[in-house]
């Protein structure tokens, strides 16, 4: 899976609510042990923990991650100029938030349509 040219916008999300700290790592093909150590660089990236400090990514959290990648391996940013830039949202992340969410809302409703024509 290599996605590091890939926007995060080009990565498929699949339609769930929560991601296991694994799924999240396929997703945006990061290791587990690297989500860990920008969740403590990135205050932003806080995933719900559950029973035995189990990590659950949300689809935010993912959008997150995948904008924090994009600012380290693209863009060449430090840990610390990606955080200002999240900090500052100079990521327009509710734009492209919003711009992804419309784009997997799009693919979903397509693949509905395609199930029903048979």
């Amino acid at each position: 899976m290599e996605n590091q040219n890939l926007s995060p916008l080009s990565v498929s999300i699949p339609n769930k609510r929560y991601f296991t700290i694994g799924e999240a790592s396929r997703i945006c093909d990061v290791k587990a042990h690297v989500l860990r150590y920008w969740e403590s660089e990135f205050n932003e990236l806080e995933p719900i923990k559950r029973k035995g400090n189990r990590r659950y990514y949300q689809q935010k959290d993912i959008i997150l991650v995948l904008q924090i990648k994009d600012l380290l391996q693209n863009k060449g940013f430090t840990i610390d100029g990606a955080k200002n830039m999240i900090i500052n949202k100079n990521v327009d992340s509710d734009s492209s938030t919003s711009k992804h969410f419309i784009n997997q809302i799009q693919k979903d409703l397509e693949e509905i349509l395609s199930i029903l024509k048979k």
